[in-house]
């Protein structure tokens, strides 16, 4: 407690020679931390608030999610890769670092190294002499912008996967990517672990106990003595936990603190209120629906105004939001992209470049004395903090305005080295002269982004602290004036042979709902009742004019916690006339359970066609519902 108490004291120090001068007083000691508290690398990660994903590998040219490890490196072949062009699409996002995947599930590793064949030495791009990871590190050093990096656990194309010698060579990956490229903030581990693949030619499945096969707490460890500084993400033991979810979204509330147990779903979405470990959530989303590019995704990019719902229901609730930002077979972020993420960071950067409760009069039915004013919530500065003598746990802080302050936004923060204090709180605005309760919400932590419906001019605001164990620790109380994303309208695709479903139609559908698979927006879900044999899920669709049709696609939902599986398989037809009908395909959709990845089915030869049918008989898992994001077509390649 002594360091903390140090960095506490400097901080107030600094921060009140900036205030008007006073009378001597004496110094009064900082509340004691309450519960857990974040280690030094985990207060800075905090700092963060937003950085990109950046999924690029042999996956990208062979448009699957999940490869199985088979594919041939040749296949790597960026046409016009530019690490300097993805950089300043996250910086133009407003994103504050960039994670690489530099090895997925498929096992191809972009960087030389010389402990598999399996890597970028064997591919064409430049000569089998290229190293991607080096080229991204360098781009992030010149732009400022801090690097991490992905390394998935499970290996499809290792032959030694599931046996001792495979965590010696990954222990040895690691220490390669850890000592080769530079600081790094923050080190991935995904939890896909185990199950089918190529494994050097023995295509087989492979289970593994994944806690105890790698032994996570000594890989944790081995990280943090290479980098010292990276914030690990993911397993027991780590810095990091995953919120629960692929959508974007936190729970509400969402605390830092968990069991000290192995991670459950449930409790990672939404925190566990005075758990023993510092563990907080880091929210993974991608721009579009997979997380390796796919050209008929191109248009279902999330939209700007999509990417701010996202901030507050991740940012704005105390997470960090690594948002997925996939390159094309370029090596490039795409044109579309990047105009929707440029919105997206303008908008947040105007919105949140003033703050209009500077110049305002703070005053609190509490204060803790000298160094912890209630002035501190105003000066912009993350070390310092208003707070209360102890025992004043439901104190007020109070704000009186400039005249005219107009604000929509409303920005809280909490002085995390002191750990997570405020259970319950709420703020109210003075209006006309009466006191109006603007929100009411559970746990401040990093931050708390509240939006009211539209601008309010009131004389006074007060944060009321409704419920807490300790003394509060109220680093900031902003307020702000939203500004409205612009809008950037929706393509079709990059790629000539995907068909524009915008003129499509539900002809017919055995459950309602159905018209959410051709609204481009994978956040929409059509959901029915398991189907079965007996029983089967189908939907017809109108082309809207003859096309000639060389397969479908299909996109699940991304929604984990939905209690709802995709389909396992699938039949398909076709007709020109809506009465007769040709079969076109029919079988399973592979790994469609885990990996959550859009399906593309090629027909055995590209057929006329008006209308599509599909029907279902089963989900992939026992789920009591079906869930469909989306369907689409494509025509043969000319």
């Amino acid at each position: 407690m002594t360091e903390l108490s140090r960095r506490n004291l400097i901080a107030t120090g600094l921060a009140a020679s900036a205030l008007p001068a006073a009378p001597a007083l004496a110094r009064v000691a900082p509340p004691r931390p309450f519960g857990a508290v974040p280690s030094p690398r985990q207060w800075r990660w905090h700092g963060r608030e937003q950085y990109a994903f950046v999924h690029f590998s042999i996956n990208t040219f062979t448009d699957k999610e999940w490869g199985y490890g088979d594919e041939d490196p040749r296949l790597f072949d960026p046409s016009d890769f530019d690490a300097d062009q993805i950089v300043a699409a996250a910086k133009a996002g407003g994103l504050r670092g960039l994670i690489l995947t530099a090895k997925h599930h498929d096992g191809f590793c972009l960087w030389p190294t010389r402990l598999t064949e399996h890597c970028i030495r064997n591919s064409p791009y430049k000569d089998g002499k290229g190293d991607i990871v080096r080229e991204m590190a360098d781009a992030c050093r010149r732009a400022g912008l801090p690097f991490g990096l992905y390394l998935s656990p499970w290996d499809r194309n290792h032959a030694e996967y599931g046996r001792p010698a495979y965590v010696d060579y990954y222990r040895a990956q690691l220490t390669e990517l850890c000592t080769r490229y530079g600081r790094l903030f923050e080190v991935w581990f995904d939890g896909a672990n185990g199950g089918d693949g190529y494994y050097g030619g023995a295509r087989e499945a492979r289970k593994i106990d994944a806690p105890r096969y790698y032994d996570w707490p000594s890989i944790v460890a081995l990280v943090h003595k290479l980098q010292p500084d990276a914030c690990t993400f993911d397993p027991l033991g780590a810095d990091i936990r995953w919120v629960g979810n692929e959508d974007g979204v936190a729970g509400d509330p969402c605390w830092p603190t968990m069991p000290n147990h192995p991670y459950v779903q449930s409790e990672g979405n939404s925190g566990v209120r005075g758990g023993p470990l510092w563990w907080p959530a880091e929210t993974d989303v991608s721009i579009r629906p997979g997380w390796f590019y796919h050209a008929d995704e191109d248009s279902k990019v999330k939209s700007p105004a999509r990417l701010v719902r996202l901030y507050d229901e991740s940012v704005g609730r105390g997470t960090n939001l690594n948002l997925n930002l996939p390159p094309d077979r370029r090596g490039r972020i795409p044109d579309q992209d990047v105009k929707i993420l440029k919105s997206f960071g303008d908008t947040i950067r105007a919105t949140f470049a003033r703050d209009l409760a500077k110049g305002a009069l703070a005053h609190a039915s509490h204060s803790r004395g000298q160094g912890f004013e209630p002035a501190r919530v105003l000066d912009g500065n993350r070390e310092s903090y208003w707070s209360t003598p102890d025992g004043v746990t439901a104190p007020a802080l109070t704000l009186d305005l400039k005249p005219g302050t107009r604000f929509d936004v409303i920005r809280l923060r909490e002085y995390l080295p002191l750990g997570v204090r405020v259970t319950r709180f709420a703020v109210d605005a003075e209006i006309d002269g009466t006191w109006r309760t603007l929100a009411e919400g559970q746990c401040i932590s990093a931050q708390r982004v509240i939006r009211l419906a539209e601008p309010i001019a009131p004389r006074r605001v007060r944060l009321r602290i409704v419920e807490a164990p300790v003394s509060p620790a109220i680093s900031e109380f902003a307020l702000f004036r939203a500004v409205a994303p612009m809008p950037v309208a929706a393509i079709v695709s990059s790629d000539p042979t995907v068909l524009d479903t915008t003129r499509w139609r539900v002809a017919s559908a055995s459950a309602p709902g159905a018209e959410k698979l051709l609204d481009n927006d994978a956040a929409t879900i059509w959901v029915l009742p398991t189907p079965s044999a007996a029983a089967p899920a189908s939907v017809t669709l109108d082309l809207g004019k003859a096309a000639r049709l060389a397969g479908f696609s299909l996109t699940p939902s991304r929604h984990v916690m939905s209690k709802a599986s995709p389909p396992k398989g699938y039949v398909a037809e076709t007709s020109v006339d809506g009465t007769n009908w040709q079969p076109a395909a029919n079988g399973e959709f592979g790994n469609i359970a885990y990996a959550l990845s859009t399906q593309r089915i090629a027909f055995a030869a590209p057929r006329d066609a008006r209308y599509l049918r599909l029907r279902f008989d089963e989900t992939a898992l026992p789920e009591p519902r079906l869930a469909i994001a989306g369907i689409g077509g494509f025509t043969a390649a000319q």
